[in-house]
C-alpha cells in the first residue's frame, strides 16, 4: 500500500478507510459473485452496468501514454548506470523481454485459448451506454481520451475542467515538496499521474462488478468459459519463460538454479502477495546478496536498476492478451500486426514497474496499435488480480536472473569481498 493510500485511509469516512484497507484482490473477487448474481436477475436488464467499466477503460486510456513517458524518463535519469556492464545490462533486459514476448505469442498461437468457446463478440460497451439514459451518455463523451486531447481544436471544456480538478487535488498532496531541478520537475509529473491512477484502481471493483453483471446477463457465461483457457495459457506461458531463466542461469553463471530458487524464494513469495516489484526490491537484493551470494554491484544493477526496466512477465501477458481477444472476436492478427505487438509491449514495459497495476494500464497501448478494442479489456479484469500476482513473480525473477548473468562464471573470493568491505 502507497503512501498517499495511507494517508487517505487516516482522513477518509469509515466506509470508505474500510473499502481502501480491504485488499483490491478482495473486492474484486466481491465484486465478481455480485456481479454474477446481479447479472443472473437483471438479465438484458443488466446492458447499461457495464457504463462504469468504460468509463475506467477512457481515464486508463488517457494517463497511459503520460505515466509511461514520465515513468521512462524518471527511470532513465535516476538510474545509476555507467561503466563497462551497462551495455550488457540493456543487451540482457532487452533480451529477456523479446524472449518473453515471443514465448508469449507462441503459447497463444499453438494454443488459441480464445478458439476454446465458441464465446463470440461480448456485449458491446457502446450498446450499453446507448442504453442508459441520454445525461449518462453526455457526460462519457466529456471524459478526456487523452490529456492533451481537451486543449485542441475541437477540446471541451468540460474536459479541461475535469483535468484541472484531477491535477488539482493529486497536487495538493505534492504542494510543499521542493522542486530544485529538471528531476525533481519529473518526480512530481509522475507522483501526480500515478496519485490519480491510486484514485481511479480503486473503483476498478466496481467496473468488475458492472461489466460482469452486463456479459451475464445479455450473454450467459459462454465468456467466462473463455477466459478458463486464457488463465491456463497464460501460466503456462510464465512457466516457460521461467525455465528459460533458469536455463540462462545454468549456461550462464556460477549459480545453480535450485541454490537460486531457494536463496530468493523470500522475494518470489512476497512479489507474489504483494504483486508489486518495487515493493519487493529490497528483499530480492538482500537475497541476492545473502543467501545466493552475488557481486555487490552485480545484485544492484540486477535487482534495483533492472527493476526499473525489466517487466517481462508484464510483456508476456499483454501480448497473449492481445492474441487472446483477437481470436475470440474471430480477428486475424498478421505477422506484421504481431511484430507491432512485440514492438509496443517492449515500450510500454519499460520502466512501468512504479506504476500501479501497470499491466492494465499500459494494455491499452498495445490493444491501440492493432486496432483491437479496448472494451474487452474489462472482461481481463475478472482475472487480472490473479495473473498480475504470477506476473509479478516472474518480473522479479527476472531481475534475479540479469544479477546472475551478470556476475558471471565465478562467485566471488573471500579476498576480493574483504578488499571491496575496505573500501
Amino acid at each position: 500500500m502507497s503512501s498517499s493510500q495511507e494517508k487517505r485511509i487516516e482522513t477518509a469516512p469509515n466506509w470508505l478507510a474500510w473499502w481502501s484497507a480491504t485488499p483490491l484482490y478482495a473486492r474484486i473477487l466481491a465484486a465478481v459473485l455480485l456481479g454474477v448474481v446481479a447479472g443472473a436477475l437483471l438479465g438484458d436488464s443488466a446492458a447499461p452496468l457495464a457504463v462504469p467499466a468504460k468509463l475506467v477503460l477512457r481515464i486508463l486510456g488517457a494517463l497511459a501514454p503520460p505515466l509511461i513517458l514520465f515513468a521512462i524518463v524518471q527511470a532513465l535519469m535516476s538510474a545509476p548506470l555507467g561503466g563497462g556492464q551497462t551495455l550488457r545490462l540493456i543487451t540482457l533486459l532487452l533480451g529477456n523481454t523479446l524472449a518473453a514476448i515471443l514465448i508469449g505469442l507462441g503459447v497463444a498461437n499453438v494454443l488459441q485459448p480464445g478458439t476454446w468457446v465458441q464465446a463470440g463478440p461480448p456485449p458491446e460497451m457502446a450498446k450499453a451506454a446507448t442504453a442508459a439514459p441520454d445525461p449518462v451518455s453526455q457526460f462519457l463523451d466529456s471524459v478526456p481520451r487523452s490529456l492533451g486531447g481537451p486543449f485542441g481544436d475541437d477540446g471541451k471544456v468540460i474536459a479541461v475542467i475535469m483535468i484541472a480538478i484531477a491535477f488539482g487535488v493529486a497536487l495538493r498532496q505534492l504542494k510543499h515538496f521542493p522542486v530544485r531541478n529538471v528531476e525533481d520537475v519529473v518526480h512530481v509529473g509522475l507522483k501526480s499521474l500515478v496519485i490519480i491512477l491510486e484514485a481511479v484502481v480503486e473503483v476498478v471493483p466496481l467496473a468488475v462488478f458492472g461489466v460482469v453483471a452486463s456479459i451475464v446477463g445479455v450473454k450467459g457465461f459462454s465468456d467466462f468459459a473463455a477466459l478458463g483457457g486464457f488463465v491456463l495459457a497464460v501460466i503456462t506461458g510464465l512457466l516457460l519463460q521461467a525455465g528459460y531463466y533458469l536455463l540462462r542461469v545454468r549456461l550462464g553463471s556460477w549459480v545453480r538454479p535450485t541454490e537460486l530458487i531457494a536463496g530468493v524464494r523470500d522475494a518470489l513469495v512476497m512479489a507474489f502477495s504483494t504483486a508489486s516489484s518495487t515493493a519487493t526490491m529490497p528483499v530480492t537484493y538482500r537475497c541476492l546478496r545473502e543467501n545466493v551470494k552475488l557481486r555487490e554491484h552485480s545484485a544492484s544493477l540486477g535487482a534495483l536498476v533492472g527493476a526499473n526496466f525489466n517487466n517481462d512477465g508484464t510483456a508476456l501477458y499483454e501480448a497473449m492478451s492481445a492474441l487472446f481477444v483477437a481470436q475470440l472476436i474471430g480477428l486475424h492478427l498478421t505477422l506484421g500486426q504481431q511484430v507491432t505487438v512485440v514492438l509496443t509491449s517492449i515500450v510500454a514495459s519499460v520502466g512501468a514497474a512504479g506504476i500501479p497495476e501497470a499491466g492494465l494500464v499500459t494494455m491499452t497501448l498495445v490493444f491501440k496499435s492493432v486496432g483491437l478494442p479496448t472494451e474487452y479489456i474489462a472482461m481481463l479484469l475478472t482475472v487480472d488480480w490473479f495473473l498480475d500476482r504470477c506476473r509479478t513473480a516472474i518480473n522479479v525473477m527476472g531481475d534475479v536472473t540479469v544479477s546472475c548473468l551478470l556476475d558471471g562464471k565465478t562467485p566471488e573470493r573471500p579476498e576480493e569481498a574483504r578488499v571491496l568491505e575496505r573500501v
